[in-house]
């Protein structure tokens, strides 16, 4: 679990002790019913990874929302894969690849609700860029209409495997992943996918005349 989970849940159990020495139990019982629900909804199941070259694996619990070509700031060609994480749905957040974390950039924003298209590119969001095996994926943490605080653990530098813990979301929120067109994708609109567990697409590995030539390789970036 998710040590939110215990700070929200326990301190309801304290409320809840506390109004029923006080009153009646039964006016007690309403913190316990959301005691409850924040243990579950922090909850944090151990999820077997695949190790299949070149697989990208979901950044997220959810339902696939959108499978897309887009443009990215840069001008560069992607396919955004969108994912929806509604209120009953794990929301720790892992790492697509194998890699080394490049850069985190964080977008203060709106509060759209997640399925907004719009949200995107509006909302409160942390934009994260991981490379790895020869190939750069982007994923973004992004708010919704209830989600008020995004969570990422790890800095610019760091190491992580693929389907690490890397952070979570809470409450309602999208999480978008960004490949390169190249990518076989292995979901479509309306997939339920699991965070670390489902494989959303493969990439083949580019070469070492490939990436020396794109002036791309980045020391341990393999």
């Amino acid at each position: 679990m998710v040590r939110d989970g215990y700070y929200y849940g326990g301190f309801l159990l304290l409320a809840a002790v506390l109004i029923g020495w006080l009153t009646n139990a039964w006016w007690a019982l309403p913190c316990v019913l959301l005691a409850a629900f924040f243990l579950w909804f922090f909850r944090d199941p151990e999820r077997t990874v695949t190790d299949a070259p070149g697989a990208i694996v979901s950044a997220a619990d959810g339902k696939v929302t959108d499978v897309s070509p887009v443009t990215g700031s840069g001008g560069e060609k992607r396919t955004r894969i969108s994912i929806f994480l509604n209120v009953f749905d794990v929301h720790v957040n892992r790492s697509p690849i194998a890699g080394i974390i490049t850069d985190v950039r964080y977008q203060r924003g709106k509060y759209l609700n997640a399925m907004n298209e719009t949200c995107a590119d509006l909302n409160e969001q942390n934009i994260v860029t991981v490379e790895g095996e020869g190939q750069t994926v982007v994923f973004k943490q992004i708010a919704g209409l209830l989600a008020r605080r995004i969570v990422f653990t790890k800095n610019i530098g760091d190491t992580v495997g693929r389907g690490e813990r890397v952070g979570l979301i809470k409450f309602g929120s999208r999480t978008d992943i960004l490949l390169d067109p190249s990518a076989q994708v292995q979901v479509k609109k309306g997939d339920r996918v699991k965070g670390g567990a489902t494989v959303l697409a493969y990439l083949q590995p580019k070469s070492n005349t490939q990436l020396i030539g794109a002036g791309s390789i980045r020391e341990g970036g393999r």
